[in-house]
């Protein structure tokens, strides 16, 4: 499994399956902050977490593939996908809506995308959450859980990895908090960015947490 990310909360996930070989997975495509989404992508399937400009910009693809955009369970090209229903704020919805966490296995390895979600998960949510090797969380503050709140759902839910997302990175116009604020209250932070993470399967097997910092790709 091969991991990229474009910025905000915009990942690209590569995976081999029994029914396709580098299956592609996008999660989160996003216009309007400032800086410029990749053009033309190709996908197997399109997870879209909430229906904001900033995680909805299915005019990035050439082809989509499929589009999945509320919770249930599906199962495309041998990757297992459950979505699973929280809310954009702490008020359950009412002050910005709605938001679907994405829990998907491919290869042995159980990757959780929170999406925008703006409160601690409920204790049967965890449940469900259970068993993350890699969590993609928001860490930025103002608009999704702040970087306090991250740090309390890292250790509620106890992941292989972090991958922080939605937080300021140099051109996003949007009031985000830097990665710096998480990583002070995380206690730890990956020194140099990535730009590709390849995990394998049985490669995380009694790993201690890790945070991983990824420098955004242009396509």
């Amino acid at each position: 499994m091969d991991i990229r990310w474009f910025g905000q909360s915009f990942f690209e996930i590569t995976a081999d399956t029994e029914v396709k070989k580098g299956l592609k997975i996008y999660i989160d495509p996003f216009e309007g902050i400032g800086i410029t989404p990749p053009a033309n992508l190709e996908g197997d399937v399109v997870l879209i977490t909430h229906d904001h400009h900033d995680h909805n910009n299915l005019g990035a693809f050439k082809n989509p593939g499929m589009v999945i955009n509320t919770p249930g369970e599906y199962s495309v090209g041998g990757v297992d996908i459950k979505g699973l229903l929280t809310f954009h704020d702490d008020q359950s919805g009412a002050e910005r809506g709605s938001n679907v966490v994405y829990i998907l296995e491919a290869e042995d390895i159980r990757v959780v995308h929170l999406g925008d979600i703006g409160h601690l998960p409920t204790e049967a949510q965890i449940q469900k959450i259970d068993g993350v090797d890699i969590l993609m969380i928001p860490v930025g503050g103002n608009y999704t859980v702040s970087p306090k709140d991250a740090v309390k759902i890292i250790k509620q839910l106890e992941p292989k990895i972090v991958l922080p997302m939605h937080y300021k990175i140099p051109g996003v116009t949007a009031d985000f908090g830097d990665l710096d604020a998480f990583c002070k209250e995380m206690g730890i932070c990956a020194a140099e960015p990535v730009k590709k993470l390849s995990l394998r399967a049985g490669s995380l097997a009694g790993k201690e947490m890790e945070v991983v910092a990824m420098e955004p790709q242009k396509n």
